[in-house]
């Protein structure tokens, strides 16, 4: 039996620890090595409140700006257990919860300056558990996004922490453009801040950019045994440089990636989706949940000016209680430029679509929140358009029926490193719009089981993905034989974790660690 850690921000297997796909990587993956019978401990930060409920079951003591602090190592209980499978939080009072999805920290003025404070405090208790053997003798750490590779720069500097030189290290890329970037000194988010007496280079840690900061994104792929993205697609994207803004890529780092590809450490492997144990939601309950939901939300909303657009919005929904519209299309994603910069440059290419789905019947509802740009452009357009509906809260009800009752799922992302949308829209049996990049392109095929768009320039991106979708809507309208084919094609695909994990295994897991362990 091999015995895994996984070190992640998100974790979707315990309540309240969930903000993007993260969270269902971390919940799906370990079961997927739970049925192989190997043991997984999967380790995230608490926010000084994941903790409250859980098991005390060691107190850690870290070395940082040279002063001791003690760290709580808690177990937590999962939503749903499984004998192989093992839940912990760090607990510092520095490690707080942040004011997006009470997990990271927007600072608008310096990035990343919060939450690497937060992170590099939870990394380095994690290796001072995995010193002490907390969880046992591990085979194969699995890191994920920036927020976890202070673990490789501890690994490769710390004296304290030489115990991790005999562990694997593999290294997940979710989204490569939030990279974990910050001085080397001078500030208190400043690495020589954290650890004044560790001797390291600066060359090896250095931002391609700003050769003042170190960037946790790099320290990952130089330092991991193994590095991967979440698609085949999207590592072909990294490996060449960003043409911004209609080519998303490397963001600096790709000379980084192509030499790990070239030392055969880089690899492209699919995310998965979850096909068993499902909570079905009811189907044609939509616009309940949605008045239901915002409901809700009015009833603890401070802000004057969102509670009014919460009852604008309901009261746009009212006549679809009785009736529903001819079509539906719809979005559930933060309001960011990767998922939609491209309504916020072209605002009058949302509108044509709007227009086209009046003349039918149809209507579209986005539900998100996120960017305050973005959000005050598509309240501004629902004040606009009345076939527009924007539900600016969060709600899992609506955002499970929406999955379950839209007719099309659109996702015009100028980049996505996989996607999992799309996935849950396909899973029942619902075509899908998306842009022709990364993850998407790997999961979504023109007319077969949804529809693409692309262009060598802006302007023929946003001009197909008009196109792309008219012709959606004309397939729907006049050719419904092949808009059930599509359904149909869409409903049968399977991207399943099994599938997945069996490439993880077969190309990040291997190695003399699998063997060896800690001692």
């Amino acid at each position: 039996m091999n015995n895994f850690l996984f070190v992640a921000s998100e974790n979707d297997a315990i309540s309240n620890c969930k903000v993007g796909g993260v969270g269902d990587v971390i919940r799906d993956v370990p079961r997927q090595i739970s049925k192989r019978g190997d043991r997984v401990h999967v380790v995230t930060p608490s926010y000084s409140r994941l903790h409250q409920e859980g098991t005390l079951i060691s107190k850690l003591n870290v070395q940082l700006r040279e002063v001791t602090h003690v760290t709580y190592l808690y177990e937590v209980k999962a939503k749903e257990e499984d004998e192989n499978i093992s839940h912990y939080v760090i607990h510092h009072p520095e490690i707080e919860a942040g004011n997006l999805g009470g997990i990271y920290q927007h600072d608008a003025f310096e990035p990343f300056y919060t939450d690497v404070i937060k992170f590099t405090i939870f990394c380095t208790a994690v290796a001072e558990a995995i010193k002490q053997k907390k969880f046992g003798k591990l085979d194969i750490v699995h890191l994920h996004d920036w927020h976890s590779s202070t673990l490789l720069f501890l690994k490769e500097y710390h004296p304290a922490y030489s115990a991790l030189e005999k562990l694997r290290f593999v290294y997940c890329i979710h989204n490569l453009a939030l990279q974990g970037i910050r001085p080397f000194e001078n500030s208190y988010s400043s690495l020589k801040n954290w650890f004044p007496k560790i001797d390291f280079d600066k060359d090896a840690l250095r931002d391609p950019r700003y050769a003042d900061c170190y960037n946790l994104m790099a320290i990952g792929i130089r330092f991991a045994d193994a590095v991967h993205t979440v698609s085949p697609s999207y590592k072909q994207d990294v490996l060449l440089p960003s043409e911004a803004p209609e080519f998303v890529g490397g963001e600096g780092l790709e000379n980084d990636l192509r030499q790990a590809d070239k030392d055969g450490r880089f690899h492209g492997i699919l995310n998965g989706s979850n096909y068993h144990d499902l909570k079905e939601t009811k189907k044609n309950k939509l616009f309940p949940n949605i008045a239901t939901g915002i409901f809700k939300q009015l009833q603890k909303e401070h802000n004057r000016h969102k509670a009014e657009f919460l009852a604008h919005t309901g009261e746009k929904v009212v006549p679809f209680l009785k009736k529903r519209p001819n079509f539906i299309c719809a979005s559930v994603a933060r309001l960011t430029e990767q998922k939609f910069y491209f309504f916020k440059r072209s605002p009058e290419a949302l509108i044509q679509i709007l227009d086209k789905l009046e003349r039918v019947g149809g209507i579209y509802v986005l539900l998100g929140t996120g960017a305050p740009d973005y959000e005050e452009l598509l309240r501004d357009i629902s004040y606009k358009k009345r076939n527009f509906i924007f539900i600016n809260t969060q709600s899992e009800e609506v955002v499970n029926s929406i999955y379950r009752d839209s007719d099309l799922y659109f996702m015009p992302s100028l980049f996505e490193p996989c996607g999992i949308s799309q996935m849950l829209a396909m899973r029942h049996g619902q075509p899908c719009l998306v842009h022709h990049t990364g993850g998407l392109k790997d999961t979504v095929q023109h007319v077969h089981t949804g529809f693409t768009f692309d262009g060598k320039t802006y302007d023929e991106k946003i001009y197909n993905m008009v196109e792309g979708f008219k012709e959606a809507l004309y397939l729907f309208e006049h050719e419904k034989s092949t808009w059930k084919q599509i359904q149909l094609n869409a409903r049968k695909m399977r991207f399943t974790w099994k599938k997945s994990v069996d490439e993880y295994y077969k190309l990040l897991y291997t190695g003399n660690a699998m063997e060896v362990g800690i001692a």
